[in-house]
């Protein structure tokens, strides 16, 4: 079941898509549409608005109001993709593996490490593929950082800010702003998600966390501001920012190295134009250059110190891609369980820290 044996390499992969809210149809939908090799042949939702608009937006694509209708169908189906609720992660992925699907996982996989690492042993003694949609590895900014720090131009890195801020005073509502820890929401586990993982795939394993977690808004129940200090056995220090309440933003990334820094302000713009309906195509993922971020030593960027660096594009289609090529044996795994189970580690450690107000060591 779920098997690619024997398929020619012109038949697509089918792949079945659980959960069709922001996740699964800004991201997940439109990406695995514009990937050779993949072909979206299920949705999975049981609200009537979304199903019409997964039918508007790609009419082929057979609807499903459970997961049990793809676990049915496994024989039929070489991969589903969980884009649920937090909460579901764990139950889905496992039934799916069971099934003898393989799997992708949005972020955060699990609610807990061990949990992240049970479904890790799940796919290897099923021999399936189990793998996290940790999107923002393939940010432009992130790419363009790995490249300098790659080529020496910031010599020894000593200390990484990374910031995911926005401004939204007002709560919108919803799973991710519910306090009930069953829902594994707040921004910790969110964003933070995304700037642990960035933080271990550029400096490696951490030795102790530190961090401070808030609950700013009236009516909220869960944080909504965060910091999170880490230092990384290399000896580089994270210092990561995720929140909902900055009123100013700082920049996306500082970095500070022993021959030159690297400042960038901005988000990367895949995410706007998959909002907006844009689809992957020629410039994809491109800046303008009003937006590169600057190298230089001994002056801040603001008053002109430092030279221009082109960003290099954002490419998020990368991830599916490598993903096709995963299941058809022809490339590894782009992002494993174990790795999102080590990211796993270093925020189950800042829940500890910020609750008992203590450094953590790993």
């Amino acid at each position: 079941m779920g098997s690619t044996t024997g398929r020619t390499t012109a038949t697509p992969l089918r792949v079945g898509l659980i959960g069709y809210g922001l996740a699964g149809s800004v991201f997940h939908a439109p990406l695995i549409a514009a990937t050779e090799g993949l072909a979206l042949d299920t949705v999975v939702t049981s609200d009537p608005e979304r199903q019409q608009q997964a039918r508007a937006e790609f009419p082929e694509v057979t609807l499903a109001a459970g997961a049990e209708a793809l676990f049915d169908r496994a024989d039929e189906l070489d991969l589903v993709v969980i884009a649920s609720p937090n909460r579901t992660h764990v139950p889905l992925a496992s039934a799916a593996l069971k099934a003898g699907l393989p799997v992708v996982v949005d972020k955060p996989v699990a609610g807990t490490a061990a949990e992240a690492r049970d479904l890790a042993a799940l796919a290897e003694e099923r021999g399936l593929l189990l793998s996290v949609f940790q999107n923002r590895r393939w940010d432009n900014d992130f790419l363009t950082l790995r490249k300098l720090i790659s080529e020496g131009d910031l010599g020894d890195v000593w200390r990484f800010e990374s910031r995911f801020e926005r401004w939204r005073p007002q709560l919108k509502g919803g799973w991710r702003e519910s306090g009930d820890p069953a829902e594994i929401g707040g921004l910790l586990y969110d964003l933070g998600s995304h700037v642990v993982d960035q933080a271990l795939v550029l400096f490696g394993p951490v030795t102790e966390v530190y961090a401070e977690t808030d609950v700013r808004r009236p009516g909220a129940q869960t944080d909504d501001d965060t910091f999170i200090a880490l230092t990384h056995t290399s000896g580089v220090r994270s210092h990561l920012y995720v929140s909902a309440t900055t009123a100013q933003l700082g920049p996306r990334f500082r970095v500070l190295g022993s021959r030159a820094g690297y400042v960038k302000y901005g988000l990367d713009p895949q995410e706007a134009a998959l909002r907006e309906g844009l689809r992957p195509g020629p410039q994809w993922g491109a800046e303008p250059e009003s937006l590169y971020g600057r190298i230089g030593a001994g002056e801040s960027p603001l008053t002109g110190g430092g030279t221009p660096v082109p960003t290099l594009p954002g490419d998020y289609p990368a991830y599916y891609a490598a993903v096709a090529r995963a299941l058809t044996g022809a490339g590894p795994n782009p992002v494993t369980a174990l790795e999102a189970a080590a990211a796993l580690d270093v925020l189950e450690a800042a829940r500890k820290s910020a609750t008992d107000k203590v450094t953590v060591t790993l």
